[in-house]
């Protein structure tokens, strides 16, 4: 039997407090060998401006004391305390993580409420727009990415934003992660509304649609999954998917979320389709774990090669 709607009935939503946006303590801090090279704003030279995105503006800085580059996240905004002592607290995290393959984050000081984040400094800037249709210098690539991955996955650190902008390159061609952690944190001080983290072409199908999977999500297969569509992207030279990036919000969940995985082409070799397959498997346990794929025949047959450089500004 259908049953008629109630119009007279309705529920009260409840009020957001921003304060309470903020993610849940973390475990103890773990000892840290890393010692910021700055010891206040004051010995930092701003030399320009060189790339905006997250809320804020990356300049590329020189630490007069020692004459060292270094990029220096800006981001605006007046937090309250409670939202910057968790900020603070989180990246005393993140200023332990130590991997060539991950971008250090070397401290952070705040200054009026506007929080600025000392960052290593990668001359080559970032990866967007690279095209890379060489499978060695391709299959070096992928590992110096999935180094940084099994690092990070490894401590319990969930990226949820690989994407070509935030993977950079420096003049010795080593490729880093960026924006880990720091993008997360950001995202839920800065807007209490927003629970989901990540550029919405590279989200895998189980972010966009939440039925599938049961509602559950795991963070690190995500992370995979992101990483398979980069990676054909680098050899394509296009976004992998029927639409564009820049197509509209719909045409871009439909396509992620309804449509079969990408492929590698059939011109590719056997085991970089199936590399790839191994990434953008729609149903996240199936998805090779980055251990799993450092092991994979693509990565094992890489020599280490010079990688294409990109104009891209650095990103963070």
């Amino acid at each position: 039997m259908r049953r008629n709607k109630r119009p007279d009935l309705s529920v009260t939503l409840p009020n957001r407090n921003v304060a309470l946006a903020v993610p849940l303590p973390l475990p103890p801090l773990p000892n840290s060998t890393n010692i910021s090279p700055a010891k206040s704003l004051s010995e930092l030279e701003r030399v320009n401006r060189i790339g905006s995105g997250n809320g804020g503006t990356v300049y590329k800085v020189i630490h007069r004391p020692t004459s060292r580059l270094f990029a220096l996240k800006v981001i605006y905004g007046n937090h309250d305390e409670n939202v910057r002592r968790q900020i603070s607290r989180e990246i005393e995290i993140l200023r332990s993580v130590d991997h060539p393959n991950v971008m250090k984050c070397h401290d952070m000081f705040d200054l009026s409420g506007e929080v600025h984040l000392l960052l290593e400094f990668m001359d080559k800037g970032s990866l967007e727009g690279a095209h890379v249709c060489q499978e060695p210098e391709l299959a070096d690539l992928t590992r110096q990415i999935l180094s940084g991955l099994a690092y990070l996955h490894g401590r319990k650190i969930v990226h949820r934003d690989i994407k070509p902008s935030n993977l950079l390159i420096n003049s010795a061609k080593n490729v880093k992660i960026a924006d880990f952690g720091v993008s997360r944190i950001l995202a839920q001080t800065m807007d209490p509304c927003n629970s989901s983290v990540g550029t919405v072409a590279y989200m895998s199908p189980e972010r966009i649609d939440t039925d599938q999977n049961d509602g559950r999500y795991d963070g690190c297969a995500g992370d995979i999954w992101s990483l398979g569509v980069s990676i054909l992207e680098f050899y394509l030279g296009r976004f992998p998917f029927a639409v564009s990036r820049d197509s509209d919000l719909a045409s871009l969940l439909c396509a992620i979320a309804m449509s079969q995985p990408p492929e590698a082409p059939a011109t590719a070799s056997e085991e970089f389709r199936h590399f790839i397959s191994c990434c953008l498997q729609k149903d996240p346990p199936k998805r090779w774990s980055a251990q799993q794929l450092l092991q994979h025949p693509f990565i094992l047959k890489s020599t280490v090669r010079p990688l294409p450089s990109s104009s891209s500004a650095p990103a963070s």
